[in-house]
């Protein structure tokens, strides 16, 4: 047994915070597994942050390095904002997890990992010459490991079940030891499987045998080994209603309540693309709110129709990533042309094309500000966490409505897959903005559909509304009959008002979300970079060091007062999941020299990369600020991975944890 070389938290009896992943093969339900752990953490009082992550491969071969899904949980009873940088437990169910996550793991830290896989097929798929549970070459980590596969099919005899479908309770086994570890009750688990399979209580029985014996062996190997039972105290929490939520179900619930402040019916048009599918799954269980969704065949005819529900006068709503907000282009602009209101969800993932369908990237932001054809200007809101995106969906409905206008929504991949405290907001503080249809003639006995209101805005009016006829279309109307007209001061004109419009739409200042509103240095980040760049400043100041940290939500129009606010800095350093998008935008209208920190590698930043960087600007060595963070091979996938090039044709398949992480199946298990 290999003796720790480092402190970790696992030598404290009492934690302020851990970090677990759970790995495995695609088919292993890593995704289902960390899902339900974060559930009993949620319970337990803990805050948390998760980062599910998986292979863009629907179906690939077992035991394959390019096949690994992994899910990342950071649990503690202090202020969580990141899924941590490093794991001090990595549960690896077969020789690739442990390849692909090794390096990730701190030193000293516990691996535990499933000795009936380490058969000689599976570490040639690896690549291992030897095996690293025998070689010595784990010598610097805590080593459990034992047969999961065998104890598993031994826990679950009694049920008749074979071997094969035995085995799909493996992630069972594995989450009732991960139970034990941490002090969690398992009767939430035994609850939850019981009504997952009510029509099939063999099955149920059988799940909650391996994970009761997954957690009575907890027990035993403290006894005999270096596992120990630890407790992480709850969070101090403000009272309320409290529950995990993922950035996709806090979008979907943001437009629902959206949608009802402004005293709609929504109408959602969307079609499957990694990551925003699951928006599409949340919204269509929720039609008792008004809400109507509909899976077109394309992204246009998604788009289109959304369009089409405003124009009937609901909030429609569209919802996609790059490669279909793409296609949505064209018909984004139909809808700033007619001055329609438009919710676009883009849940970013790595690009161009099809990139990389299951990875994190800030890539669209020149999409979303300025890619259109003509002058076409349109909000955007970028959320900053998971249960930020509600708050921001709800933002995006009200600009819509308020000034007939699409708005666009940014999340990413690592938003809408990542789960989080969320403590429910109570309705009734929230300003409801209810829409004012137009019922009558708005100039004497004329309709003119075109004239604005106070803040650029033109009347939405109902088709069918009696005596309001009016024409509308992508073609150039008339200032204000809405008539066709190409005439030259018209086009000027109306080009004129779309921009002002959106100019003018009332967003609040600009905060510093940690430190002084002057200094030395401020970070400067938007979307998903919140969670490390607060830690990475927040341990830069406990340093000493002249650093503030200001985040933007509202990316397109600015807050009016940050490019005052800016200026009060000597750097400004922008760190984001692309080549230096919004560092360009801050650049272009403000006139102030902010410098890129950027990554495109697919995976989010890591607080210990931002505090190098930020430390930068205090070493005294000039020129060496900001730049490129390299790829990280502690991250998610190796490069050595590689990818399913059909080397492996006899491989058995696995379920699809990418395609519908952590959905369980009714066949008999609940890993696939």
């Amino acid at each position: 047994m290999a003796t720790q070389a480092a402190d970790t938290p696992l030598e404290a009896e009492n934690p302020d915070a851990v970090v677990v992943r759970f790995a495995g093969d695609s088919g292993d339900g890593m995704q289902l597994t960390g899902g339900q752990f974060t559930l009993s953490t949620a319970l337990a009082g803990n805050d948390l942050a998760t980062f599910p992550d998986f292979p863009a491969e629907i179906r690939a071969p077992q035991g394959t390095l390019f096949g690994v899904s992994a899910f990342q949980i950071n649990f503690g009873s202090r202020q969580i904002n990141t899924a941590g940088d490093a794991p001090d437990v990595l549960v690896a169910m077969n020789p690739a997890a442990l390849k692909v996550n090794l390096a990730a793991l701190k030193p000293g830290g516990l691996i535990i990992a499933d000795t009936g896989e380490f058969t000689k097929r599976n570490l040639d798929k690896a690549k291992y010459e030897n095996n690293p549970l025998e070689d010595g070459s784990l010598a610097k980590y805590d080593v459990l490991a034992f047969d999961i596969s065998a104890l598993t099919i031994e826990a679950v005899k009694p049920f008749g079940l074979g071997n094969k479908d035995a085995l799909r309770s493996k992630n069972m086994w594995t989450l009732g030891l991960a139970l034990w570890m941490f002090d969690r009750p398992r009767e939430p688990l035994h609850e939850w499987l019981r009504a997952k399979f009510k029509t099939k209580p063999d099955i149920a029985g059988a799940n909650i045998a391996a994970l009761d014996a997954g957690h009575a062996y907890g027990e035993t190997a403290e006894l005999s080994g270096p596992l120990k039972q630890l407790h992480v105290a709850p969070v101090p929490s403000a009272p309320g209603l409290y529950r995990t939520i993922t950035g996709a179900e806090a979008v979907s619930l943001g437009l629902v309540a959206g949608a009802q402040l402004a005293e709609l019916p929504m109408f959602f048009g969307g079609y499957p693309i990694t990551p925003a599918s699951a928006i599409l799954h949340h919204l269509a269980r929720l039609k008792e709110f008004g809400v109507t969704t509909f899976q077109a065949e394309d992204e246009i005819a998604a788009v289109c129709a959304a369009i089409g529900a405003s124009y009937a006068g609901q909030l429609g709503v569209t919802s996609s990533s790059g490669p279909g907000i793409a296609l949505k282009t064209e018909a984004i602009g139909l809808g700033i042309m007619t001055e329609l209101p438009l919710v676009i969800v883009n849940s970013q993932r790595g690009g161009p094309s099809t990139g990389l369908p299951t990875k994190t990237e800030q890539s669209d932001l020149y999409q979303a500000v300025y890619g259109r054809n003509g002058d076409a200007p349109m909000p955007v809101v970028a959320a900053r966490s998971p249960s930020d995106a509600f708050e921001c969906a709800i933002e995006a409905c009200r600009i819509a409505v308020q000034y007939m206008t699409p708005v666009m929504l940014l999340t990413d991949g690592y938003i809408a897959n990542a789960a989080e405290p969320w403590k429910v907001p109570d309705p009734a503080s929230y300003e409801t903005f209810p829409v004012q249809f137009l019922t009558e003639k708005n100039d004497g006995d004329r309709l003119l559909p075109y004239k604005r209101d106070a803040k650029g805005a033109r009347p939405w009016i109902k088709p069918g509304t009696p005596g309001l006829l009016h024409r509308i279309g992508g073609i150039e109307k008339h200032e204000l009959t809405g008539n066709i007209d190409y005439s030259p001061d018209n086009h000027q004109k109306m080009t004129d008002a779309r921009k002002a419009k959106v100019e003018r739409i009332a967003v609040p200042d600009q905060d510093v979300a940690l430190g002084e509103s002057t200094g030395k240095l401020a970070v400067v980040g938007w979307g998903s970079t919140y969670g490390p760049i607060h830690q990475a400043v927040g341990r830069a100041r406990r340093k000493g060091l002249d650093v503030s940290h200001i985040h933007v939500r509202h990316i397109w129009p600015l807050p009016a007062n940050l490019g005052a606010l800016l200026k009060g800095f000597d750097k400004v350093l922008v760190p984001e999941m692309n080549t230096g998008q919004f560092k360009t935008v801050l650049r272009d209208q403000f006139l102030v020299d902010a410098e890129p920190l950027t990554k495109t590698s697919g995976q989010p930043f890591q607080i210990a990369e931002l505090e190098e960087a930020i430390g930068r600007y205090f070493d005294g060595i000039p020129g060496n600020e900001g730049g490129e963070v390299p790829a990280n091979e502690q991250q998610l996938p190796i490069s050595e991975s590689g990818h399913d090039d059909g080397t492996y044709p006899d491989a058995p398949f696995h379920g699809d944890d990418a395609a519908l992480p952590g959905e369980g199946s009714d066949t008999g298990a609940v890993n696939q």
